[in-house]
């Protein structure tokens, strides 16, 4: 069986490209850049789940995202979270955070409204993104 999105995710997000075990998607709530790590594996919700290799390279692919949001978008704090109560199938949250965003200090699940991006705020995010992991081992989406 190869590996498929789950479906909320895909309704939820955009594919933004590849590391060497994860998907890349970035969430369609345009309030915060809100970033989304998928092991692109079959049938796995928990990251014990991985083999051991796996584990590390999820830990890595992680750091080196939160590394690169963190300085491309001048975080005051990175959230980072793999919580699956909605959606099963293994998936890492990294949301830029800021004192002044709309929902500091609160976490940002149902605070308020998702934002739309716009057709040019979007294409910004994503050339940021692309440009910020450009020594991340990250192939984009064309």
């Amino acid at each position: 069986m190869s590996f498929q999105l789950h479906p909320q995710l895909a309704k939820d997000c955009y594919y933004l490209g590849n590391f060497p075990l994860s998907a890349l998607l970035l969430s369609k709530d345009a309030n915060y850049p809100w970033y989304i790590l998928v092991p692109k594996k079959t049938g796995i919700s928990e990251t014990f789940q991985l083999t051991d290799a796996e584990q590390l390279q999820l830990n890595q692919e992680s750091i080196d995202l939160s590394r690169a949001l963190n300085d491309a978008f001048s975080a005051d704090k990175m959230n980072i979270a793999a919580l699956g109560n909605m959606v099963p199938q293994l998936h890492v949250h990294h949301i830029v955070r800021y004192t002044k965003d709309i929902a500091w200090p609160n976490p940002v699940w149902g605070f308020t409204t998702a934002q739309v991006y716009t057709e040019e705020s979007f294409s910004n995010i994503r050339k940021k993104t692309t440009q910020a992991l450009s020594g991340c081992n990250f192939v984009a989406n064309p």
